[in-house]
Protein backbone atom coordinates (compact mmCIF):
# COMPACT_ATOMS: atom_id res chain seq x y z
CA UNK A 1 0.00 0.00 0.00
CA UNK A 2 1.43 3.45 -0.78
CA UNK A 3 2.34 5.99 1.85
CA UNK A 4 0.93 9.56 2.16
CA UNK A 5 2.35 11.90 4.96
CA UNK A 6 0.62 15.05 5.92
CA UNK A 7 2.88 17.86 6.95
CA UNK A 8 0.60 19.84 9.67
CA UNK A 9 -2.74 19.60 10.92
CA UNK A 10 -4.60 22.75 10.91
CA UNK A 11 -7.63 23.26 8.31
CA UNK A 12 -6.12 21.60 5.71
CA UNK A 13 -3.57 19.06 7.04
CA UNK A 14 -6.36 17.74 9.35
CA UNK A 15 -9.31 17.70 6.30
CA UNK A 16 -6.91 16.05 4.29
CA UNK A 17 -5.92 13.40 6.86
CA UNK A 18 -9.66 12.25 7.82
CA UNK A 19 -10.29 12.10 4.36
CA UNK A 20 -8.17 9.88 3.26
CA UNK A 21 -7.91 8.11 6.32
CA UNK A 22 -11.80 7.44 5.61
CA UNK A 23 -10.83 5.08 2.36
CA UNK A 24 -7.94 2.99 4.27
CA UNK A 25 -5.03 4.87 2.84
CA UNK A 26 -2.12 4.85 4.71
CA UNK A 27 -1.65 8.35 5.93
CA UNK A 28 0.41 9.90 8.48
CA UNK A 29 0.38 13.16 10.15
CA UNK A 30 3.02 15.52 11.72
CA UNK A 31 2.40 18.08 13.83
CA UNK A 32 5.40 20.69 15.30
CA UNK A 33 3.31 21.33 18.23
CA UNK A 34 1.66 19.42 20.92
CA UNK A 35 -1.89 17.92 21.19
CA UNK A 36 -3.31 20.18 23.98
CA UNK A 37 -7.26 21.03 25.19
CA UNK A 38 -8.70 23.23 22.80
CA UNK A 39 -9.65 25.58 26.10
CA UNK A 40 -5.71 25.56 26.43
CA UNK A 41 -4.74 26.88 22.73
CA UNK A 42 -4.08 30.01 23.89
CA UNK A 43 -0.69 28.89 25.46
CA UNK A 44 0.45 27.74 21.65
CA UNK A 45 0.48 31.10 19.81
CA UNK A 46 3.34 31.67 18.19
CA UNK A 47 2.78 35.27 16.73
CA UNK A 48 5.16 37.48 14.38
CA UNK A 49 5.73 40.96 14.01
CA UNK A 50 6.92 41.40 10.03
CA UNK A 51 5.73 44.32 9.93
CA UNK A 52 2.43 43.87 10.84
CA UNK A 53 1.38 41.34 13.70
CA UNK A 54 0.85 38.05 12.50
CA UNK A 55 -1.34 35.75 14.50
CA UNK A 56 -0.85 32.08 14.51
CA UNK A 57 -0.43 28.98 16.39
CA UNK A 58 1.79 25.81 16.96
CA UNK A 59 -0.74 22.66 18.20
CA UNK A 60 -2.93 19.97 16.74
CA UNK A 61 -5.49 21.80 14.71
CA UNK A 62 -3.40 24.89 14.51
CA UNK A 63 -4.56 28.49 14.01
CA UNK A 64 -8.18 26.56 14.28
CA UNK A 65 -8.33 26.25 17.70
CA UNK A 66 -8.70 30.06 18.34
CA UNK A 67 -10.69 31.47 15.31
CA UNK A 68 -13.66 33.48 15.72
CA UNK A 69 -15.37 30.32 14.02
CA UNK A 70 -16.26 32.68 11.55
CA UNK A 71 -17.79 30.38 8.12
CA UNK A 72 -17.39 32.58 4.81
CA UNK A 73 -16.83 31.22 1.54
CA UNK A 74 -14.15 33.26 0.22
CA UNK A 75 -12.79 33.02 -3.31
CA UNK A 76 -15.36 30.73 -4.74
CA UNK A 77 -16.05 32.78 -7.91
CA UNK A 78 -12.17 33.68 -8.57
CA UNK A 79 -11.31 30.07 -7.90
CA UNK A 80 -13.93 28.62 -10.51
CA UNK A 81 -13.32 31.05 -13.31
CA UNK A 82 -9.64 28.83 -12.69
CA UNK A 83 -11.27 25.48 -13.48
CA UNK A 84 -11.46 24.54 -9.13
CA UNK A 85 -15.74 24.31 -8.48
CA UNK A 86 -15.70 24.05 -4.48
CA UNK A 87 -19.63 24.26 -4.71
CA UNK A 88 -19.95 20.11 -3.82
CA UNK A 89 -17.57 20.87 -1.32
CA UNK A 90 -18.69 24.13 0.72
CA UNK A 91 -22.13 22.33 0.73
CA UNK A 92 -20.82 18.94 2.51
CA UNK A 93 -18.86 20.71 4.52
CA UNK A 94 -21.10 23.27 5.77
CA UNK A 95 -23.21 20.09 6.68
CA UNK A 96 -20.57 18.45 8.43
CA UNK A 97 -18.99 21.60 10.33
CA UNK A 98 -22.90 22.43 11.77
CA UNK A 99 -22.70 26.07 10.16
CA UNK A 100 -25.76 28.18 10.57
CA UNK A 101 -26.15 31.85 12.17
CA UNK A 102 -26.64 31.91 16.02
CA UNK A 103 -29.86 32.41 17.32
CA UNK A 104 -30.81 35.35 19.45
CA UNK A 105 -30.38 34.18 22.96
CA UNK A 106 -26.60 34.53 21.51
CA UNK A 107 -26.14 37.97 20.92
CA UNK A 108 -25.22 40.24 23.39
CA UNK A 109 -26.00 43.89 23.67
CA UNK A 110 -23.05 45.55 22.25
CA UNK A 111 -23.50 43.54 19.31
CA UNK A 112 -27.03 44.34 18.84
CA UNK A 113 -26.38 47.98 19.44
CA UNK A 114 -23.16 48.00 16.61
CA UNK A 115 -25.42 46.05 13.80
CA UNK A 116 -28.44 48.04 14.67
CA UNK A 117 -26.98 51.77 14.51
CA UNK A 118 -25.14 50.20 11.56
CA UNK A 119 -28.32 49.32 9.24
CA UNK A 120 -29.90 52.33 10.53
CA UNK A 121 -27.08 54.33 8.90
CA UNK A 122 -27.35 52.43 5.69
CA UNK A 123 -24.62 49.69 5.94
CA UNK A 124 -24.92 46.49 4.45
CA UNK A 125 -25.47 44.24 7.52
CA UNK A 126 -26.02 40.29 8.39
CA UNK A 127 -25.40 37.65 10.91
CA UNK A 128 -21.82 36.01 10.71
CA UNK A 129 -22.73 32.21 9.61
CA UNK A 130 -20.33 30.31 12.06
CA UNK A 131 -19.36 26.78 12.93
CA UNK A 132 -20.24 27.08 16.73
CA UNK A 133 -22.87 25.11 18.17
CA UNK A 134 -25.80 27.24 20.23
CA UNK A 135 -26.58 23.95 22.21
CA UNK A 136 -23.03 24.10 24.04
CA UNK A 137 -22.00 27.30 23.50
CA UNK A 138 -22.08 29.78 26.41
CA UNK A 139 -20.76 33.13 25.18
CA UNK A 140 -17.63 34.35 27.17
CA UNK A 141 -15.79 36.33 24.21
CA UNK A 142 -12.73 33.21 24.73
CA UNK A 143 -12.97 31.97 21.14
CA UNK A 144 -9.58 33.39 20.33
CA UNK A 145 -7.58 32.04 23.52
CA UNK A 146 -9.58 28.19 22.37
CA UNK A 147 -13.29 27.85 23.42
CA UNK A 148 -13.59 26.41 27.26
CA UNK A 149 -16.47 24.27 26.45
CA UNK A 150 -15.38 22.91 22.60
CA UNK A 151 -17.95 24.38 21.09
CA UNK A 152 -16.41 25.44 17.92
CA UNK A 153 -15.17 23.11 15.02
CA UNK A 154 -11.81 22.89 14.85
CA UNK A 155 -9.56 20.31 12.78
CA UNK A 156 -8.95 18.28 16.17
CA UNK A 157 -12.13 17.00 15.33
CA UNK A 158 -11.17 15.99 11.95
CA UNK A 159 -8.04 14.90 13.24
CA UNK A 160 -9.74 12.88 16.07
CA UNK A 161 -11.69 10.70 13.09
CA UNK A 162 -8.68 10.04 11.22
CA UNK A 163 -7.22 8.33 13.94
CA UNK A 164 -10.32 6.37 14.41
CA UNK A 165 -9.43 5.52 11.15
CA UNK A 166 -6.53 3.99 11.70
CA UNK A 167 -3.99 7.31 10.03
CA UNK A 168 -1.17 8.07 12.61
CA UNK A 169 -0.23 11.10 13.91
CA UNK A 170 2.34 11.65 15.53
CA UNK A 171 2.62 15.68 17.24
CA UNK A 172 6.07 17.41 18.80
CA UNK A 173 7.48 16.65 15.60
CA UNK A 174 8.68 19.49 12.97
CA UNK A 175 9.21 18.74 9.36
CA UNK A 176 12.48 20.72 8.25
CA UNK A 177 13.08 19.26 4.62
CA UNK A 178 12.26 17.20 2.12
CA UNK A 179 13.53 13.98 0.47
CA UNK A 180 13.46 14.53 -3.45
CA UNK A 181 15.14 12.05 -5.83
CA UNK A 182 14.93 12.91 -9.69
CA UNK A 183 12.13 15.51 -9.24
CA UNK A 184 10.47 13.03 -6.90
CA UNK A 185 9.05 13.34 -3.63
CA UNK A 186 10.32 10.52 -1.25
CA UNK A 187 9.70 11.81 2.19
CA UNK A 188 10.18 14.11 4.53
CA UNK A 189 13.00 15.14 7.40
CA UNK A 190 12.65 15.79 10.82
CA UNK A 191 16.49 17.04 11.76
CA UNK A 192 18.30 13.60 11.10
CA UNK A 193 15.15 11.04 11.52
CA UNK A 194 13.87 10.01 7.91
CA UNK A 195 10.45 9.53 7.15
CA UNK A 196 9.66 7.70 3.57
CA UNK A 197 6.56 8.50 1.77
CA UNK A 198 5.23 8.22 -2.37
CA UNK A 199 3.43 11.24 -1.93
CA UNK A 200 3.80 14.30 0.68
CA UNK A 201 0.90 16.96 1.48
CA UNK A 202 2.27 20.05 2.96
CA UNK A 203 -0.38 22.27 5.42
CA UNK A 204 2.56 23.71 7.75
CA UNK A 205 1.06 27.13 7.03
CA UNK A 206 1.71 30.11 5.05
CA UNK A 207 4.93 30.43 6.85
CA UNK A 208 6.44 27.03 7.15
CA UNK A 209 5.36 26.07 3.81
CA UNK A 210 7.14 28.25 1.74
CA UNK A 211 10.20 27.56 3.79
CA UNK A 212 9.98 23.94 3.14
CA UNK A 213 9.27 24.35 -0.19
CA UNK A 214 12.36 26.65 -1.48
CA UNK A 215 14.77 24.08 0.62
CA UNK A 216 13.92 21.71 -1.82
CA UNK A 217 14.72 24.22 -4.82
CA UNK A 218 11.13 25.62 -5.41
CA UNK A 219 10.93 29.28 -5.49
CA UNK A 220 7.92 29.57 -3.00
CA UNK A 221 7.23 32.57 0.01
CA UNK A 222 6.20 35.10 -2.49
CA UNK A 223 3.42 37.93 -2.53
CA UNK A 224 2.67 37.21 0.89
CA UNK A 225 -1.04 38.72 1.98
CA UNK A 226 -1.96 38.45 5.92
CA UNK A 227 -5.20 39.81 5.24
CA UNK A 228 -4.46 43.09 7.38
CA UNK A 229 -7.16 43.81 9.75
CA UNK A 230 -7.16 46.63 12.69
CA UNK A 231 -10.11 46.96 15.56
CA UNK A 232 -11.47 50.71 16.70
CA UNK A 233 -13.62 50.98 19.76
CA UNK A 234 -13.81 53.45 22.14
CA UNK A 235 -15.38 53.59 26.13
CA UNK A 236 -19.19 52.72 26.49
CA UNK A 237 -19.62 52.37 30.08
CA UNK A 238 -21.23 49.10 31.06
CA UNK A 239 -21.30 47.23 28.10
CA UNK A 240 -19.85 44.44 29.10
CA UNK A 241 -18.86 43.20 25.40
CA UNK A 242 -15.81 41.77 26.29
CA UNK A 243 -18.07 38.59 27.11
CA UNK A 244 -20.10 38.19 23.81
CA UNK A 245 -19.66 36.08 20.35
CA UNK A 246 -16.85 38.10 18.81
CA UNK A 247 -17.49 38.50 15.35
CA UNK A 248 -21.00 37.70 15.45
CA UNK A 249 -22.60 39.97 12.77
CA UNK A 250 -21.01 41.29 9.21
CA UNK A 251 -20.96 44.36 7.80
CA UNK A 252 -19.81 44.80 4.37
CA UNK A 253 -18.53 47.24 2.23
CA UNK A 254 -17.43 47.03 -1.79
CA UNK A 255 -13.98 46.58 -0.63
CA UNK A 256 -13.76 46.00 2.83
CA UNK A 257 -15.61 43.97 5.90
CA UNK A 258 -16.35 45.42 9.34
CA UNK A 259 -17.53 43.17 12.50
CA UNK A 260 -18.13 44.05 16.12
CA UNK A 261 -14.93 42.83 17.93
CA UNK A 262 -13.34 43.20 21.43
CA UNK A 263 -9.46 43.36 21.82
CA UNK A 264 -7.49 43.47 24.49
CA UNK A 265 -5.21 45.80 22.97
CA UNK A 266 -8.14 48.60 23.49
CA UNK A 267 -7.86 48.21 26.74
CA UNK A 268 -4.12 48.70 27.57
CA UNK A 269 -4.92 52.02 25.75
CA UNK A 270 -8.03 52.49 27.32
CA UNK A 271 -7.42 52.01 31.08
CA UNK A 272 -6.03 55.31 31.26
CA UNK A 273 -9.49 56.69 30.85
CA UNK A 274 -10.35 55.00 33.85
CA UNK A 275 -11.90 52.37 31.46
CA UNK A 276 -12.64 48.62 32.68
CA UNK A 277 -12.75 45.18 30.29
CA UNK A 278 -16.22 45.59 30.13
CA UNK A 279 -16.44 49.26 29.12
CA UNK A 280 -15.28 49.03 25.56
CA UNK A 281 -16.89 48.55 22.34
CA UNK A 282 -15.18 47.64 19.32
CA UNK A 283 -15.26 47.03 15.38
CA UNK A 284 -12.86 45.32 13.52
CA UNK A 285 -11.71 46.51 10.04
CA UNK A 286 -10.79 43.41 7.76
CA UNK A 287 -9.15 44.00 4.20
CA UNK A 288 -7.98 42.34 1.53
CA UNK A 289 -4.51 43.24 1.28
CA UNK A 290 -1.95 43.30 -1.07
CA UNK A 291 0.33 40.71 -1.17
CA UNK A 292 3.36 42.58 -0.90
CA UNK A 293 5.27 40.58 1.52
CA UNK A 294 7.73 37.51 1.03
CA UNK A 295 9.00 34.81 2.98
CA UNK A 296 12.51 33.62 2.85
CA UNK A 297 14.25 30.91 5.35
CA UNK A 298 16.17 33.81 7.73
CA UNK A 299 13.20 36.56 7.67
CA UNK A 300 9.91 37.69 6.84
CA UNK A 301 8.77 41.17 5.77
CA UNK A 302 5.54 42.44 4.97
CA UNK A 303 3.95 46.12 4.86
CA UNK A 304 1.13 47.83 4.22
CA UNK A 305 0.58 49.34 0.17
CA UNK A 306 -0.93 52.95 0.16
CA UNK A 307 -3.76 51.19 -1.18
CA UNK A 308 -3.85 49.21 2.11
CA UNK A 309 -3.81 51.94 4.23
CA UNK A 310 -6.32 53.96 2.26
CA UNK A 311 -8.53 51.05 2.95
CA UNK A 312 -7.77 50.93 6.30
CA UNK A 313 -8.52 54.45 7.04
CA UNK A 314 -11.82 53.95 5.13
CA UNK A 315 -13.19 51.62 7.07
CA UNK A 316 -11.81 52.96 10.57
CA UNK A 317 -13.95 56.28 9.62
CA UNK A 318 -16.38 54.23 8.77
CA UNK A 319 -16.42 52.10 12.34
CA UNK A 320 -15.95 55.27 14.21
CA UNK A 321 -19.20 57.06 12.75
CA UNK A 322 -20.67 53.48 13.96
CA UNK A 323 -19.54 53.64 17.27
CA UNK A 324 -20.06 57.04 17.88
CA UNK A 325 -23.87 56.31 17.13
CA UNK A 326 -23.69 53.43 19.06
CA UNK A 327 -22.75 55.74 22.49
CA UNK A 328 -18.63 55.42 22.47
CA UNK A 329 -17.92 58.36 24.16
CA UNK A 330 -15.96 59.73 20.56
CA UNK A 331 -13.31 61.06 22.48
CA UNK A 332 -12.08 57.89 23.31
CA UNK A 333 -12.10 56.20 19.95
CA UNK A 334 -8.80 54.60 19.43
CA UNK A 335 -7.28 52.24 16.78
CA UNK A 336 -4.88 49.17 17.41
CA UNK A 337 -1.73 48.83 15.36
CA UNK A 338 -2.19 47.04 12.00
CA UNK A 339 -2.41 43.14 12.77
CA UNK A 340 -3.03 39.81 9.91
CA UNK A 341 -4.97 37.00 11.23
CA UNK A 342 -4.75 35.07 7.47
CA UNK A 343 -1.63 35.01 5.70
CA UNK A 344 -1.51 33.65 2.38
CA UNK A 345 -0.15 33.62 -1.34
CA UNK A 346 3.04 32.16 -0.73
CA UNK A 347 2.46 29.27 -2.68
CA UNK A 348 0.08 30.57 -4.98
CA UNK A 349 -2.14 28.24 -7.70
CA UNK A 350 -0.55 28.74 -11.22
CA UNK A 351 2.12 30.69 -9.83
CA UNK A 352 3.79 27.19 -7.47
CA UNK A 353 1.38 24.80 -6.86
CA UNK A 354 -0.88 23.51 -10.42
CA UNK A 355 -5.12 23.57 -10.63
CA UNK A 356 -4.83 20.09 -8.67
CA UNK A 357 -2.17 21.77 -6.05
CA UNK A 358 0.95 19.62 -7.17
CA UNK A 359 4.32 21.32 -7.14
CA UNK A 360 6.82 20.83 -9.71
CA UNK A 361 7.97 18.19 -7.43
CA UNK A 362 6.04 14.73 -8.34
CA UNK A 363 3.84 14.02 -5.64
CA UNK A 364 4.31 16.91 -3.70
CA UNK A 365 1.32 19.10 -2.49
CA UNK A 366 -0.19 22.03 -0.44
CA UNK A 367 -2.88 22.02 1.03
CA UNK A 368 -3.73 25.33 3.20
CA UNK A 369 -3.87 29.05 2.37
CA UNK A 370 -0.25 29.46 0.73
CA UNK A 371 -2.08 28.45 -2.35
CA UNK A 372 -4.67 31.68 -2.74
CA UNK A 373 -3.89 33.25 -5.28
CA UNK A 374 -5.01 36.44 -3.79
CA UNK A 375 -6.27 37.83 -0.36
CA UNK A 376 -9.88 36.73 0.90
CA UNK A 377 -10.66 39.51 3.09
CA UNK A 378 -12.19 37.53 4.97
CA UNK A 379 -11.83 34.61 7.49
CA UNK A 380 -10.65 31.01 5.17
CA UNK A 381 -11.03 28.38 7.25
CA UNK A 382 -13.84 27.00 5.20
CA UNK A 383 -12.30 27.64 1.07
CA UNK A 384 -9.31 25.36 3.10
CA UNK A 385 -11.02 22.54 3.95
CA UNK A 386 -12.63 22.69 0.87
CA UNK A 387 -9.39 23.15 -1.41
CA UNK A 388 -8.02 20.14 1.32
CA UNK A 389 -11.25 17.78 0.14
CA UNK A 390 -11.36 18.55 -3.12
CA UNK A 391 -7.17 17.33 -2.85
CA UNK A 392 -7.91 14.52 -1.03
CA UNK A 393 -10.29 12.84 -4.04
CA UNK A 394 -7.42 13.65 -6.62
CA UNK A 395 -4.75 12.07 -4.34
CA UNK A 396 -7.13 8.94 -4.21
CA UNK A 397 -7.73 8.66 -7.75
CA UNK A 398 -4.31 8.73 -8.34
CA UNK A 399 -3.55 5.86 -6.28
Amino acid sequence: MKKIIVVGSGAGGGTITRELASKGIDVTLFEKGPSTKIGNAYEHYENLDVGVELIQTSCIAGTTTVTAGNAVRTCQKYLKNMGIDLEDDFNEIEGEMGVTTLPDTHFGNGTNIIMDRAKSLGFNTQKMPKFIDPKTCKPCGKCAFGCPRDSKWTSKEYVGEALDQGAKVIANTEITELITVNGEIKGVKSNDKEFLADMVVISAGSIETPRLLRRAGIDAGNNLFVDTFVTVGGILKGIKFNSEVQMNGLITLDDLIMAPHYSGLLYNKLEKYGASENDILGIMIKIADEGSGKVREDYIEKYSTAKDVSLLAKGSAAAGVILKESGVDPNTLTSTIARGAHPGGTAAIGDVVDKNLETEISGLFVADASVFPKAPGAPPVLTIVALAKRLARYIENEL
